[in-house]
C-alpha cells in the first residue's frame, strides 16, 4: 500500500511539474509570451516589464536597429537573470552581434548561455554557432569592434574558442572536430608542441571518432617535422616511427596508408643513419670495435632491407677483417678478447733515414 502511495505521489508531482514548466515562445503576430505554466522566474509586474522589453528588442532587431536591440536584450539579461527571458536575451544578443561581425562578443554571449543556462533548449544550436565562429576566425575572419571597425586577424582566439567548444560538450561530435582544428591552427602558427598535445587528446579521448585515423597520421607527420637529421637527438624520430606503425596497424584500409609507409621509410632511414654515425665515430676515434659493432648491428635491425643496412653489413665485414689481422675476436658474451690461435701480426720495420 505504501509503495502504491509513493507511486501515485510521484505521478502526481510529475504531472504538476509538467504543467508548471514554462516555455518562452515568439510569434510575429503576438510577440513573446510564456506558455505551459507559471515557472517563469519572475512574477507579476516584472513579467510584463520583461515581456515588453523583449518585444521592443525583437521589433528593433527585425527592422535593423541592432544597437537598440542589443541594449534592450542586455537590460533583460541583467535585470531578470533567473527568468526564462535571460537565456533567450543572451541568445539573441549573440546573434545580433554575429550579424555585426562582432565575433568576440558574440561568442561571449553564447558562452554565457552555455555556462549559466546549461538546460537551455537551444543548447545544440548554440554549440554549433560557437563552432562556426571559431571556424570563421581560424580561416581568417576579422572581428569588428562596435560593428564597424575591423581588427587584426586572430587565429589564436580561434584556438581558445575551439577549446571552449570541446569543454562545453565533451561527448558531442563537435569535440573531436574542435581538437583537430586546434591542432591544425597550432601547426599553422608553428606551435608544434601544442599541436601534438591536441592530437594526443583527440586520440586518447576519441579513439572511436572518424577523425582518429587522420589524428594518428597527422601526429606521426608532426613528430617527423621535428626531426633535424641523423646527427641530432632521435626522440622525435622514434615517436614518428611509433605513430606511423600504429596508424598502419590500426587502419590498414585507410587511403593514407601509402603516405604513412613513405613517412615510415624516411624515419627508419634517418634512425638507421644515426646508428651508422655513432658506429663510425666509435671506430674512427676510439678504435672501439665492440661498440662500433653494436651500433652497426642496430642500424641493420632498424631497417633490415635498406641501403643503410647494406652499408652496415659492409662495415661489420671490415671490422671482422681488421680484428682478424690484429688477432682479436669476440667471446660468447660479445666481449672483445685475444685469439690465441691467430698468428702474430707482422710489424713493419721502420726505416732509418728512409734507407734501412
Amino acid at each position: 500500500m505504501r509503495q502504491l502511495r509513493v507511486l501515485l505521489l510521484t505521478i502526481l508531482s510529475f504531472g504538476i511539474t509538467a504543467e508548471l514548466a514554462a516555455e518562452l515562445v515568439w510569434t510575429p503576430g503576438d510577440g513573446w509570451r510564456i506558455q505551459g505554466g507559471a515557472l517563469s522566474g519572475v512574477a507579476g509586474q516584472d513579467i510584463q516589464r520583461a515581456t515588453e522589453m523583449m518585444n521592443r528588442a525583437r521589433a528593433a532587431e527585425e527592422r535593423g536597429g541592432k544597437g537598440t536591440a542589443l541594449r534592450l536584450y542586455k537590460r533583460v539579461s541583467k535585470k531578470f537573470p533567473n527568468s526564462l527571458f535571460a537565456p533567450e536575451a543572451l541568445y539573441r544578443q549573440g546573434h545580433v552581434r554575429l550579424k555585426r561581425r562582432q565575433y568576440y562578443k558574440s561568442f561571449e554571449s553564447f558562452q554565457s548561455v552555455m555556462s549559466l543556462y546549461p538546460n537551455y533548449e537551444r543548447f545544440n544550436e548554440v554549440l554549433a554557432t560557437q563552432f562556426g565562429i571559431a571556424e570563421d576566425l581560424m580561416n581568417g575572419a576579422r572581428n569588428y569592434h562596435w560593428g564597424w571597425l575591423p581588427s587584426f586577424r586572430s587565429r589564436e582566439r580561434a584556438i581558445t574558442y575551439f577549446e571552449w567548444v570541446s569543454a562545453n560538450a565533451p561527448y558531442s561530435d563537435y569535440a573531436p572536430l574542435a581538437l583537430m582544428n586546434v591542432a591544425r591552427s597550432h601547426q599553422r602558427l608553428n606551435n608544434t608542441p601544442y599541436a601534438i598535445d591536441a592530437l594526443d587528446r583527440l586520440i586518447n579521448n576519441y579513439s572511436q571518432s572518424l577523425l582518429a585515423p587522420d589524428a594518428y597520421l597527422s601526429l606521426a607527420q608532426t613528430h617527423a617535422s621535428l626531426v633535424e637529421g641523423p646527427e641530432y637527438d632521435q626522440e622525435s624520430t622514434r615517436e614518428a616511427i611509433t605513430y606511423f606503425e600504429d596508424f598502419m596497424i590500426l587502419f590498414p584500409d585507410d587511403p593514407g596508408l601509402a603516405e604513412a609507409q613513405h613517412g615510415l621509410d624516411q624515419m627508419r632511414t634517418v634512425f638507421a643513419e644515426s646508428k651508422m654515425i655513432l658506429g663510425e665515430y666509435k671506430l674512427k676515434y676510439h678504435r672501439d670495435y665492440q661498440g662500433a659493432r653494436v651500433f652497426f648491428n642496430e642500424a641493420i635491425t632498424s631497417y633490415p632491407d635498406s641501403a643503410v643496412a647494406e652499408r652496415a653489413r659492409g662495415r661489420l665485414d671490415h671490422i671482422a677483417t681488421r680484428m682478424s689481422e690484429l688477432g682479436l675476436t669476440f667471446d660468447e658474451d660479445g666481449k672483445l678478447t685475444s685469439d690465441e690461435e691467430a698468428p702474430e701480426p707482422t710489424k713493419k720495420r721502420k726505416k732509418f733515414l728512409g734507407l734501412f
